[in-house]
């Protein structure tokens, strides 16, 4: 038989696990799992990129304004080099070529090359969805701890992207 105070101290031991388990499991979903694999080879995941605060801008090659946000996060990859920032450009297209919303690795490549950024592929968008995304184009930050810092869904046309963005990495900074 359990006497009143051995009772009390299991309840609160039951109590307190419940609440450390809750408390992980609040952890990861803040801190999402992801694997990207870049069309030149990499694969940048989750764990990889831990440490860094990460910019994901989700987009397709045919959006009209790719060209502004690449350009942007050229500038803003630049701007922030050696400063522990690490800036992707996804492609959500499909890579499958009997997709009508098909991109091949070789015509993404060259996009990355073009703008010197690494294009990374979501086909059909799994992880951006995970992410939080919900319209292209998109950005989202990843803290240094692996948590989404910010998601900012569309694009102004007529804005500056790399001074948006670096005013929201100079606060998670």
């Amino acid at each position: 038989m359990l006497t009143d105070l051995q009772r009390k101290i299991l309840t609160m031991a039951s109590v307190a696990f419940i609440m450390i388990v809750s408390l992980a499991a609040s952890i990861r979903a803040q801190s999402p799992e992801f694997s990207f694999r870049s069309v030149d080879g990499q694969t940048i995941t989750s764990e990889s990129v831990r440490g860094e605060v990460v910019v994901f801008a989700f987009g397709a090659s045919w959006l009209p304004l790719t060209k502004n946000q690449m350009e942007g996060l050229k500038k803003l990859a630049d701007q922030y080099a050696g400063k522990g920032v690490a800036v992707y450009w996804v492609s959500t297209e499909s890579d499958s070529a009997k997709s009508k919303n098909f991109a091949g690795d070789d015509e993404l490549r060259e996009l990355g090359r073009k703008y010197k950024l690494t294009v990374l592929r979501d086909p059909e968008g799994p992880i951006s969805r995970r992410l939080g995304v919900d319209q292209l184009p998109s950005t989202v930050i990843i803290n240094k701890q692996g948590q989404v810092a910010a998601t900012i869904g569309g694009l102004d046309p007529n804005a500056d992207v790399a001074k948006q963005l670096a005013e929201r990495l100079d606060k998670i900074l």
